[in-house]
């Protein structure tokens, strides 16, 4: 529309402006020429960078290979914290996510007050899956009534039984996010522990759009899941952040076989923006007591993924492959 309103002006110019003198009318038709073809040409850009591709706008050639690597959980117990700063720190792990109602929050918030410039998001959190290591919400209980079970924790799951109402879920994810902002955390995006945000009907997600929106951040969400969840793209705005894909591990993965299925997954990373989710840790006496009722993401997984994405192998398959490493904060620039 820009353009075509220019087309007009500059007709206008040429035909229906009567300067008193020739040589001062066409001087003046010449100003108003250049400047509307500069707005013509403003618009062109504009257009050109909203058609371009994330990488794009990062400073990445179309086709480039971006990886996010991100730490979940963090702020679930004094180990994930440990093992997700030292994986932070050594550059293999670059953004990562924090649980505001875990035990070990508070350790984790100062952490990131101190370091500012760490990609660090909130990882909202509705579900406390573990069967001796429990939280439960920020909000009062009261208000979250169908989140919580008779004991006052969050549901170990959500069965087809389990009405979960999506204002409670809206409340509750109110409350993380204010809790960390008043404890000095400024986050560069939004998550949903367990996917639990996005797997489970319009009406959760939509929870989560609108305190993202409110909050003006950006919010993890792949292609990958539309056609499993085909209410999330419909849902979306113009002005939201997709990312292309994502890779997690897969319990069935035997242990022998991590390095192995990380490296395939590396090795076949297409163009576009891509999140590989993880989950670190140190397999130490307090990780290993706090998810002894079973194996997956237990104290012996996180330790295997931490080892693989600080070691010098994940580096160099980097480097071989030719991606880059960008984070939340990155993306968010770009949109």
């Amino acid at each position: 529309m820009a353009i075509c309103l220019c087309v007009s002006m500059i007709n206008y110019g040429a035909h229906g402006c009567r300067p008193s003198g020739q040589g001062g009318g066409k001087m003046k038709l010449a100003r108003i020429v250049s400047f509307l073809l500069a707005v013509a040409w403003s618009a062109l850009s504009a257009l050109g960078q909203n058609n371009a591709s994330v990488a794009e706008r990062l400073g990445f050639g179309r086709n480039a290979k971006l990886l996010i690597v991100h730490a979940d959980d963090v702020g679930m117990t004094h180990a994930v914290n440990a093992a997700t700063i030292k994986a932070l720190e050594s550059g293999g792990v670059n953004s990562a996510s924090i649980m505001v109602p875990c035990p070990w929050f508070p350790e984790i918030a100062d952490y990131a007050k101190a370091h500012p410039d760490a990609d660090f998001g909130l990882h909202l959190t509705l579900t406390s899956e573990r069967v001796y290591y429990r939280w439960g919400p920020v909000a009062p209980r009261d208000r979250v009534a169908s989140l919580v079970d008779e004991n006052g924790y969050f549901w170990h799951d959500w069965t087809a039984a389990t009405r979960i109402e999506p204002k409670d879920a809206e409340a509750e994810l109110r409350a993380q996010i204010e809790r960390a902002y008043a404890m000095g955390i400024r986050p560069t995006h939004l998550d949903s522990h367990q996917y639990r945000l996005y797997a489970n009907g319009k009406e959760l997600f939509e929870a989560l759009l609108r305190v993202a929106h409110e909050k003006k951040l950006p919010f993890f969400v792949a292609r990958d899941w539309f056609a499993e969840h085909p209410y999330l793209e419909p849902s979306l705005s113009t002005a939201d952040m997709v990312i292309d894909h994502t890779v997690t591990i897969d319990p069935g993965v035997p242990p022998e076989k991590w390095a192995e299925f990380y490296r395939t997954a590396i090795k076949n990373l297409q163009p576009g923006v891509t999140e590989f989710v993880i989950h670190v840790a140190f397999a130490d006496e307090e990780m290993k007591a706090a998810t002894r009722e079973r194996e997956t993401w237990g104290a012996a997984w996180r330790q295997r993924d931490f080892d693989f994405f600080t070691g010098a192998e994940f580096r160099e398959l980097l480097r071989d492959e030719k991606i880059h490493l960008v984070t939340w904060r990155e993306l968010a620039r770009a949109r």
